[in-house]
């Protein structure tokens, strides 16, 4: 009852149910709400606060910035959404607020495209040594045809291509990246998709923002091959990896393109399943027949695995 009643104190504020509405529609910083709603950062920031507070709104830091969404978990997180259903959506003020949403997202999408204009003849350069990747996403979703997923998570998200392709399968999605760049490119896909249940934040793969046994799959597409030490990536994966849950790792099988580690910083020229499968086994999981997609001169691996059950029998 008191958190109920926290959270209805919280919101019965006309400022605070315009913030609350607002990152309801979209993840938003400070300035972006400061800028749609023509108030002082400070006076902002205390609304965010108290929103926080009472469970309605969840926070994240990303650098220097931090971003506010419509809680998704929590006693309060119901409550938020049944306030925002309740606001009718002919109200003046509403209309106004999410006008002014969209200028902001028109910006986030003109400089996600301003970098992947900046960056898309590395990417094409690479993509025009395999498979085509509707080949490699097709095989992808295949792959977690038997899981039934509600939490998701991508590692090394970068474009957010991942979590556009699973997001209509999903309860609840998050790519993870440490580049603030392929963030804003991230967000905008998933803007202009429409996927409200996905997420993108900055985080380190070694060191996942997530907890214990907690999602149903997991993806590293095309991620390894930039890591130091990727079976410890693999084993942060395999800790909040529910059990029953896959795993799906995407990668090169080993080749001699040396011009990937001199120009596009690779680490890692491929894997060999049987370095894939060892890491596989020391995470808790257990490895399932790779998937090979051969193309000229690379060829795309997915090594699947599945989390094993509690006390170290291997799931069916």
């Amino acid at each position: 009852m008191d958190v109920l009643l926290g959270g209805l104190r919280a919101v019965a504020e006309p400022t605070r149910l315009r913030l609350l509405a607002l990152c309801a529609h979209a993840e938003l910083t400070v300035s972006e709400l400061t800028q749609i709603l023509g108030q002082s950062q400070p006076r902002v920031s205390r609304h965010l606060k108290l929103l926080c507070e009472a469970g309605v709104l969840d926070r994240h830091r990303e650098g220097t910035w931090a971003f506010y969404r419509l809680s998704g978990r929590g006693e309060c997180a119901h409550l938020g959404r049944t306030l925002v259903d309740l606001i009718p959506a002919d109200d003046e003020m509403l209309t106004r607020d999410l006008s002014r949403l969209e200028n902001v997202k028109r910006v986030r999408a003109e400089a996600a495209a301003d970098y992947f204009r900046a960056n898309a003849e590395k990417w094409n350069e690479i993509r025009s040594l395999h498979v085509p990747e509707e080949e490699v996403e097709e095989a992808l979703l295949h792959l977690f045809e038997s899981i039934e997923m509600s939490d998701f998570v991508d590692i090394g998200t970068g474009t957010g291509r991942v979590l556009e392709l699973f997001g209509p399968k999903i309860k609840n999605g998050i790519g993870v990246d440490l580049s603030p760049e392929m963030l804003t490119v991230a967000r905008a896909a998933l803007q202009n998709a429409n996927l409200s249940n996905c997420q993108v934040r900055q985080a380190d793969m070694y060191n996942l923002p997530i907890g214990e046994n907690s999602v149903d799959g997991i993806t590293l597409h095309q991620v390894l091959h930039y890591a130091d030490d990727p079976a410890a990536v693999i084993a942060e994966g395999g800790r909040i990896l529910r059990p029953g849950g896959r795993m799906v790792m995407v990668d090169f099988a080993p080749h001699d393109l040396e011009t990937l580690r001199d120009e596009h910083a690779h680490r890692r020229l491929g894997f060999e399943d049987s370095e894939v499968e060892n890491w596989f086994k020391a995470a808790g999981l257990k490895a399932e027949p790779p998937l090979y997609l051969e193309g000229d001169p690379l060829t795309v691996v997915l090594w699947p695995a599945i989390a094993r059950e509690q006390g170290g029998k291997a799931a069916t």
